[in-house]
């Protein structure tokens, strides 16, 4: 697609709007996004400087020390100091009638020599009116062209586009996210991970951002944590041991903690995962926040993605609705052991020939893809007909049984030992009846905190009037 004409009329706007003035610093491969000004006209009106810092004690002496050059941190003291220095030396002249902003990225391209991640931290610090507190989008970026002039090209667009949207968009914040990508596609470029804060972000909750990106395609997966703040993956998952467990959370009960704690401790004893930080994660996936129709409801998804942070909790939103991608995903994001939770539903699901047919190989090819590196599943064992069913007394079904076997005594499947008879019972579906009724069974049904917050909040139909 040629990104030549929308781009340069975007960054012909900017330019010939006089309320905008500012500075765009570019650290790294990302040396793109000030050409477009000056090949689009009239950037006077809205460049003051441009600054390349490529060499890193130069880098330093401007920015200061820094363990990591390509990184949120490093993108975060480039956009407060060249913002600053514009308020400083320019906002007694013009700051009446000018809107500053400063606009950075720090990026690592293809090497010479390949091999290496390509990616990068871009932002933009700006005021929407003159003499107005600032607001900042930052973003982090993944270049998936092979060639660097490419992943060059694509982030000089990326760049003109969130200036852009910033400027005239701000108001609009998921339009915003969607004009990322203008003139590129998803081939070209992932976003994973987007931070808008600052006055005109006030009502902006960043863990619907983060839903957004993979509503939009933007990325296959957005992470947040406990806190409410929106993280980056990579960064997150690096040379952790992953644990994680798929689930509606709807809301999270005691058997979801149970599961996770139980694998835990089998997942520790693990002579691989001895010596690595172990990383638990719930994840929500686009499939099961659809519920079977296109729209997800906001606030349901907010309700969730609270209550699982009362629970200490590490949410992944991923659109891999197969193991094998998830799997694919976390493995190319850490070298450590990953391991998933699930009950012995799900794991019968896992079995259902007709969930692989979108792959040639089939069921053989997804469970190659998904049990490679020594992944393994830690599963809960289930109450059916008053019976416990467990790894070890599951039946698959006669043709697939051998295959099942097989993968039972090469460790795939862990058996959850350690579980509470009592809390076999409960599911989350059944929670979510009894929620908006008289009652009040489901309460010790969750965890204490969990059921603290759906009666604060009257998430769920609960009402707090009775």
């Amino acid at each position: 697609m040629d990104a030549g004409v929308d781009t340069l009329q975007k960054a012909l706007r900017i330019n010939l709007d006089p309320r905008w003035y500012g500075t765009i610093a570019e650290i790294g491969a990302g040396q793109e996004v000030a050409r477009w000004f000056f090949r689009a006209g009239g950037a006077a009106g809205t460049v003051a400087k441009t600054m390349s810092a490529y060499d890193m004690a130069v880098s330093d002496a401007v920015y200061g020390k820094s363990d990591r050059y390509v990184s949120k941190g490093r993108l975060q003291a480039m956009l407060d100091h060249e913002y600053q220095l514009n308020i400083d030396r320019l906002g007694d002249q013009r700051g009446d009638d000018t809107a500053f902003f400063a606009f950075a990225d720090t990026v690592v391209a293809r090497s010479y020599r390949g091999g290496n991640e390509c990616h990068g931290w871009m932002g933009v610090k700006f005021q929407s009116h003159p003499r107005d507190e600032p607001s900042q989008v930052v973003v982090h970026v993944r270049m998936l062209d092979d060639e660097a002039p490419q992943q060059q090209e694509a982030l000089g667009v990326v760049g003109v586009n969130l200036l852009h949207a910033a400027f005239f968009q701000h108001h609009e914040p998921e339009k915003l996210l969607a004009s990322l990508l203008d003139q590129l596609g998803t081939g070209r470029i992932e976003i994973d991970m987007v931070e808008m804060t600052g006055i005109e972000f006030r009502t902006v909750d960043n863990r619907v951002m983060a839903l957004t990106l993979v509503q939009l395609g933007l990325s296959g997966a957005a992470m947040f944590g406990p806190d409410r703040r929106v993280l980056q993956p990579s960064e997150v998952l690096r040379k952790k041991a992953i644990l994680v467990e798929r689930g509606s959370f709807r809301p999270p009960t005691v058997v979801n903690i149970d599961m996770l704690e139980a694998a835990r401790a089998e997942f520790e004893c693990d002579p691989a995962v001895a010596d690595r930080e172990v990383l638990m994660l719930t994840e929500l996936t686009m499939a099961n926040l659809r519920a079977g129709g296109d729209v997800v409801d906001r606030r349901d998804f907010l309700a969730r993605a609270d209550l699982l942070a009362a629970c200490g909790m590490t949410v992944l939103i991923s659109d891999y609705v197969a193991y094998h991608r998830l799997a694919a995903y976390l493995a190319w994001r850490t070298d450590g052991r990953i391991g998933m939770v699930m009950g012995v539903p799900s794991l019968l699901d896992l079995f259902d020939e007709s969930s692989h047919a979108d792959l040639p190989g089939g069921i053989l090819e997804s469970f190659g893809r998904l049990f490679k590196n020594d992944l393994r599943l830690f599963v809960h064992p289930m109450l059916r007909d008053g019976e416990v069913t467990t790894v070890d007394t599951v039946s698959v079904g006669e043709q697939l049984q051998p295959l099942y076997d097989y993968l039972a005594q090469r460790g795939s499947f862990v058996h959850l030992d350690r579980y509470e008879p009592e809390h076999l019972p409960i599911l989350s579906r059944d929670v979510l009846k009894r929620i908006p009724t008289d009652d009040r069974s489901w309460e010790s049904m969750v965890p204490p905190e969990v059921c603290e917050l759906i009666k604060q909040r009257g998430f769920f139909g609960y009402r707090r009037d009775r």
